[in-house]
């Protein structure tokens, strides 16, 4: 095509012909089912047999959706393992990568082409992404008309607040908490949105056993020295069940956490899904000592659904999550930790477990996305940023596409799984 003289006109033709199609889309999708894509991370499964809180969340949203009718595509890494239709975009999940930028921008950029080629067979109405890099990608989901949200599963420190204010516009943020929200009240946040668990999936036990537990990252700001030292002082025996994978995991628990060990303390190592339910049940408390402003913290779900009290201090959700004197205590200072612990046998298990059937289930947590997917849609796309006086970008005719190698579809027991050959990392 021969633009010449005619750029403007072609250029506003163009993004005239997309604002309809834009309109089109939104009155389709505003009601009724939607094609969701769900992007999660690349280093677990999903849902993860042992550490990974935001596979977890994800696995749980893909079964909700669809159970709500959606037809849902969840990209990912590793085996499939929802009712949602699984798309593999690596050979192996990137585990042992965790913490450094190429699983990150290289997943991003998969996620882009799959999801592209997606659009072309089956309109995709709205894409939720919920990696670190992959928001990168929605100036692109603006140009294909496919509204996108993220969800900001991590903190929303200064630097943090920065990366999330270069989005392009299209790119709405979900926020786990209202603390987190709450902390940058300036972003592009579209609605907050509590984590959850389902119920069914988690033991419940009345009488419990004689140790407290800590579960989660050996790093300063989740406090596992603090729980040992309170621990200590209250008298009772700590099982920590602790992630220590990653170099500066392994620096903390040699340097901070070993000296502080006791014969009666004991260390399990990280917990599969199977081990993790059997130690909540069986704790007299959770200790979840942070000293961080943490955007939600599920573990702490985890133990009241099983009928464990959570002590903790406060900080971030902690305080949304836990009611202090009902389902914990919530301490304002380490040296309260172990009156706390001492009292935790005193709350009632039903209350523990009733607080999460009731706020923290995953059939709200589903209607909660749901909702934010129907305003996206509705708010549709925003226009391309013009500044008064300059011209609106030319927008080159598109070459054709190369054709690309067809993809490999397995069936897989409770999930749809299609193994797609998109680059060469892996």
């Amino acid at each position: 095509m021969t633009i010449g003289h005619s750029d403007d006109k072609f250029s506003e033709s163009v993004f005239d012909l997309l604002s309809l199609s834009v309109a089109a889309h939104a009155d389709r999708a505003s009601e009724g089912s939607l094609h969701i894509v769900l992007v999660a991370p690349p280093y677990f499964d999903v849902p993860p047999s042992g550490y990974g809180g935001v596979e977890a969340v994800v696995a749980s949203l893909a079964d909700e959706l669809v159970d709500r009718g959606h037809r849902v595509t969840l990209l990912g890494a590793g085996r499939a393992g929802t009712k949602a239709r699984f798309i593999s975009l690596w050979d192996e999940c990137q585990t042992a990568r965790l913490g450094e930028p190429y699983p990150e921008i290289v997943h991003a950029m998969k996620a882009w082409q799959v999801i592209e080629q997606l659009h072309r067979e089956d309109p995709v109405d709205i894409v939720h992404d919920h990696t670190f890099a992959g928001p990168l990608n929605a100036a692109g989901y603006r140009m294909l008309g496919i509204p996108a949200v993220v969800t900001v599963h991590g903190p929303v420190d200064p630097e943090m607040c920065d990366y999330y204010r270069s989005f392009d516009r299209n790119m709405k943020l979900v926020a786990i908490s209202d603390r987190q929200r709450a902390l940058a009240p300036n972003l592009n946040w579209i609605g907050r949105v509590h984590n959850a668990i389902n119920p069914d999936e988690w033991p419940f036990r009345t009488e419990k056993l004689d140790y407290a537990l800590f579960l989660g990252r050996y790093a300063p700001y989740k406090g596992p020295d603090l729980a040992l030292r309170a621990a200590h002082e209250a008298g009772i025996r700590l099982i920590l069940a602790g992630k220590c994978n990653e170099p500066p995991e392994k620096k903390y628990f040699a340097e901070h956490v070993r000296p502080l060990l006791t014969p009666a303390d004991d260390v399990f190592g990280e917990a599969d899904a199977t081990a993790k339910r059997q130690l909540l049940a069986g704790a007299q408390c959770l200790l979840f000592p942070i000293s961080w402003e943490e955007p939600f913290g599920i573990v702490m779900l985890e133990a009241m659904v099983c009928g464990t009290p959570v002590v903790a201090l406060r900080g971030g959700a902690v305080s949304e999550v836990v009611e202090h004197g009902v389902t914990g205590f919530i301490c304002d200072h380490p040296d309260e930790l172990p009156e706390a612990i001492a009292r935790a046998s005193e709350l009632d298990p039903y209350a523990c477990r009733e607080r999460v059937e009731r706020l923290f289930a995953t059939g709200n947590f589903a209607a909660g996305y749901d909702a934010v997917y129907r305003q996206a849609v509705k708010a549709g796309i925003p226009a391309a940023p013009r500044r008064e006086g300059t011209r609106r970008p030319t927008v080159p005719a598109r070459r054709p596409l190369a054709p690309r190698p067809p993809a490999i579809v397995r069936e897989t027991p409770g999930a749809h799984t299609v193994e797609t050959t998109v680059g060469t990392a892996g």
